[in-house]
């Protein structure tokens, strides 16, 4: 068995004349949460949209449970249980949290020459998914406008986790939240990395990244800085590497 369930080695992107990674490499195993961090233009976002499929390599690979492969496109990536939330969480205000669940999936039920929703089995399925991940207190009819800004990254967490999701990648997902909104995502992280679910996040703040975080990779103008434990490394530590003073 594979030791990582996604790993890149020797990876670099180039865009003309930037090269924007340069021989990158790490790996995220099964229940693990890695935290890559860097600031704005370190090459983050690259080294992520390389990982989903919007961009292919320049060289190095892409290894999904030990095997290599070629990644050509976001669905391709779907395909393999890679899913990512972006910072707009890609929510639909006006609708409810179960039909967000199933945007573009709804289940039908077919009354004669007539297709209807199946709302009932949408909001038993959400229900039941939202405890699944330790979300007890939400009911799936409620529409997303209503929620918190925590209570809609759990919604997105939970639909992606729920569509197939091996590899969760979270874009920033404690940006502008309070403190208490801020543990309940950790807990819900938490819960489908117990799962079995590997995760990367994408944060900005050190507090938060070496508090969820089991690994910490640290990306500066482009090369990885350092792959640490989290019991290695310590907040003021990570700062130090991302100012280029350690």
């Amino acid at each position: 068995m594979a030791e990582y369930r996604i790993e890149i080695r020797n990876v670099s992107k180039r865009f003309g004349s930037v090269v924007a990674l340069d021989d990158v490499s790490f790996g995220v195993r099964p229940g693990e949460v890695v935290g890559l961090i860097g600031d704005n233009g370190a090459g983050k976002s690259t080294a992520i949209k390389i990982i989903s499929g919007f961009h292919r390599p320049s060289s190095g690979s892409i290894l999904w449970e030990g095997e290599e492969i070629v990644m050509d496109s976001p669905e391709q990536a779907r395909s393999h249980g890679i899913q990512t939330v972006y910072q707009d969480l890609a929510l639909i205000d006006s609708l409810s949290i179960a039909r967000n669940f199933f945007l573009r999936a709804e289940p039908k039920i077919k009354l004669g020459p007539f297709r209807f929703l199946d709302v009932k089995m949408m909001n038993l399925k959400t229900a039941e998914i939202l405890r699944d991940i330790g979300i007890k207190d939400l009911n799936p009819s409620t529409p997303v406008a209503a929620l918190s800004g925590g209570e809609r990254q759990a919604v997105a967490i939970g639909r992606t986790y729920y569509f197939g999701g091996r590899l969760l990648i979270l874009d920033e997902p404690t940006s502008a939240l309070s403190v208490k909104q801020t543990q309940k995502v950790f807990s819900i992280i938490r819960e489908v990395r117990s799962k079995g679910a590997a995760v990367i996040l994408i944060e900005h703040n050190m507090i938060h990244a070496h508090e969820i975080s089991d690994r910490l990779v640290v990306i500066r103008h482009g090369k990885v800085f350092g792959d640490f434990k989290k019991d290695d490394v310590s907040v003021t530590d990570l700062e130090r590497i991302l100012a280029g003073v350690a």
